[in-house]
């Protein structure tokens, strides 16, 4: 599917509204309250205004933004839309002044939107990675401002830790750490890979003890310039990392600590839909928005959640 600017549903409200009613309730209108599918009546009126719904079961009245992250925004449907297709159609991502002037909104409120864009874009972590037969890549790398660019007078600022994972031929998933430690590499390796996958990493001793726990681990030596080795390589993760620290230096120039969960995870989104159009990866992102509501408090909450 290929969509461009042009599209009415970046234009026009009732047309933005049809097009997320047939993605989110493709077999049906449910009851975003009750989960009721079969008693869910169309409104009218004007008073009402367009795209409501009643449900008898529970009593209560909704739209198809109840219960996603668009909930409860005075920004127009059709402006949502259109700022979800440029974050996942941008390969390096779309800063939050460039929304901003693009959409005609505050940049207080394109700042929100695209951290509600992004919680849409963050998949479960819930281990599923790997398993008999299949390779996993781990590797880790440090997000944050360099010495050179420090204000006179003032300390380099601190670099965070983002662990990646990526299945050889399948998804990849980052994880913002307090610290690359030997507890904090284990638990994240055994959270989210299956034991019985081929481990494969660089030499960090941190990596060692707890690789005895897969099926097989394969280490490459990039200290004596080894990176391929048959099919032990971490390359898949240094493509990765690449497109990650261009798009966070070039577009952001500076993520804060509570928010670099959900730029990791824009990342892993567009890198795991990589091979589908931009219009089908705009779709992905949009049936992500259910049961995602984030508040503006929420938004700055624990930076490791």
């Amino acid at each position: 599917m290929t969509v461009n600017l042009t599209d009415p549903i970046f234009h026009d409200e009732g047309k933005a509204r049809a097009h997320l009613e047939a993605i989110r309730w493709a077999e049906g209108v449910s009851c975003p309250y009750c989960g009721d599918a079969e008693a869910p009546k169309k409104l009218g009126g004007k008073s009402m205004g367009k795209g409501w719904y009643h449900c008898p079961s529970c009593r209560k009245k909704f739209t198809v933004r109840v219960g996603t992250v668009y909930e409860r925004s005075k920004v127009p449907l059709h402006k949502w839309l259109l700022a979800t297709h440029l974050m996942v159609s941008s390969k390096k991502g779309v800063s939050a002044h460039q929304l901003h002037r693009m959409l005609g909104v505050t940049y207080k409120t394109a700042w929100f939107m695209a951290h509600r864009i992004r919680e849409a874009m963050r998949e479960p972590m819930d281990g599923g990675m790997g398993g008999p037969g299949k390779l996993v890549e781990a590797d880790e790398t440090y997000v944050g401002g360099k010495a050179k660019n420090a204000k006179k007078g003032k300390p380099t600022p601190k670099k965070e830790a983002v662990m990646t994972l990526v299945e050889r031929g399948g998804k990849v998933r980052s994880i913002h750490v307090p610290a690359v430690t030997n507890k904090n590499v284990g638990e994240v390796l055994r959270t989210h890979i299956h034991r019985d996958s081929t481990l494969v990493t660089d030499q960090a001793q941190y990596y060692k003890a707890v690789g005895r726990e897969f099926a097989k681990h394969e280490r490459v030596n990039h200290s004596i310039g080894e990176y391929v080795r048959g099919d032990a390589y971490t390359n898949t993760l240094e493509s990765y990392y690449s497109l990650l620290k261009r798009g966070i230096m070039g577009s952001f120039h500076h993520v804060s600590q509570q928010h670099l969960k959900r730029y990791v995870g824009e990342f892993d989104f567009r890198w795991n839909y990589r091979k589908m159009t931009d219009g089908e990866r705009a779709t992905q992102a949009l049936k992500g928005i259910e049961g995602k509501r984030l508040t503006y408090r929420r938004t700055n909450e624990a930076c490791y959640a």
